[in-house]
């Protein structure tokens, strides 16, 4: 069993009620109300700003440049493909490039991006991997679930765009290498320094799961 199984396994719980929450089962059923999926987008945004630094900061860390390369990739696909997914949707609501680049991150969203940052910054690169992958993973995850559970929803006017992008191969492949890199980085290290990881990879999922929620409910500042 590769060591990105035993994580799989470790958080299945977890993911399982992250697949199970009615922000992603609405988005498959087409029910989801349109002002969560508003909030999120506007979230997902900001959220994918500080994302993507961490793949700056993989490319920074790489030890060769087939890695270095790789993680510019992430970084380009996630700038000029997520995002403009996000600018689309934003241009559909009525909402400006400028509103969009200003929105205020939640609690949940700035503590998420922090931790992660915190990890890239101050760790070793397998560290950084293992703290970003629950997103990626997930999202594939998600995708491909929504996309086969619910054959309709890829064509829904407004959820169909971003459960296509999320369950393609193209998608899948950058998660896959995250997946692949992470097994390789984690070969022969020692039981501590795997705890580290798999600690990272728990928080982060836990995190994924109050990212959903905190769109779903709401969950900004209290004061």
């Amino acid at each position: 069993m590769t060591f990105t199984q035993i994580l799989y396994e470790k958080v299945n719980e977890v993911w399982k009620q992250t697949h199970q929450h009615p922000f992603v089962t609405g988005m498959g059923r087409g029910d989801l109300p349109v002002e969560s999926f508003i909030r999120y987008m506007k979230q997902d945004y900001v959220f994918l700003i500080d994302y993507a630094k961490l793949f700056a900061l993989g490319s920074m860390k790489a030890r060769d440049i087939e890695t270095m390369a790789a993680f510019a990739k992430l970084l380009h696909e996630t700038l000029h493909g997520e995002m403009d997914l996000h600018r689309q949707y934003a241009e559909r609501f009525g909402i400006t490039h400028q509103q969009l680049e200003e929105t205020k991150p939640m609690p949940v969203n700035l503590a998420y991006t922090r931790y992660m940052l915190s990890v890239a910054q101050n760790g070793s690169m397998e560290e950084l991997v293992s703290a970003l992958l629950p997103c990626m993973w997930s999202y594939w995850e998600i995708g491909q679930m929504l996309a086969g559970n619910y054959p309709e929803s890829v064509e829904h006017p407004l959820y169909g765009d971003w459960i296509k992008m999320y369950s393609s191969s193209e998608f899948g492949s950058l998660a896959k290498w995250l997946i692949d890199l992470l097994d390789r980085l984690a070969d022969g290290k020692p039981e501590r320094e795997l705890q580290i990881l798999e600690e990272h990879f728990l928080t982060t999922s836990r995190f994924e799961y109050m990212f959903w929620d905190m769109v779903y409910q709401g969950g900004d500042w209290p004061v």
